[in-house]
């Protein structure tokens, strides 16, 4: 498996609900291959991209198990919170741990328009990922 299908693979996985630090792999193909930095972090980017909306699309599907009330009030209460004060903009922070993941799934439970969710996750997703590029080649140059 090739670096960049490893650091996709790994990006989108990281981006669903299930656990995965696509950062640490990001840092280690980085060291391995630091020319290719701007392939590592794009591939990166959209891996981790649309696997936040595959997350929004099952917050979509997910409408038919949970209602309302029941969202608000579990513990869920402060990330719909987050989107209900913020919109779409809430998204830009998809990539913070543990609210990333779960401000995804609530965008699409609330039926938040797909294009506008879709451009304010890759955005917050891309800076991680340059950020952490940055870091990690200045830190190891």
């Amino acid at each position: 498996m090739s670096e960049l299908s490893m650091m996709f693979s790994g990006a989108f996985l990281a981006a669903t609900l299930l656990p995965g630090g696509s950062e640490v792999l990001l840092i280690a193909l980085l060291n391995k291959a630091p020319q290719a930095w701007v392939e590592l972090v794009v591939v990166a980017s959209v891996g981790n991209t649309l696997g936040a909306m595959t997350s929004f699309y099952l917050g979509r599907i997910g409408r038919f198990a949970k209602s309302p009330e029941a969202l608000s009030e579990g513990k869920h209460a402060k990330a719909l919170a987050l989107i209900e004060r913020y919109g779409v903009w809430s998204l830009l922070l998809s990539w913070a741990p543990v609210i990333g993941d779960l401000l995804c799934l609530l965008a699409g439970w609330l039926k938040l328009r797909a294009f506008p969710a879709l451009v304010m996750i890759l955005i917050g997703k891309t800076l991680r990922y340059l950020i952490v590029a940055a870091a990690t080649l200045h830190w190891f140059s």
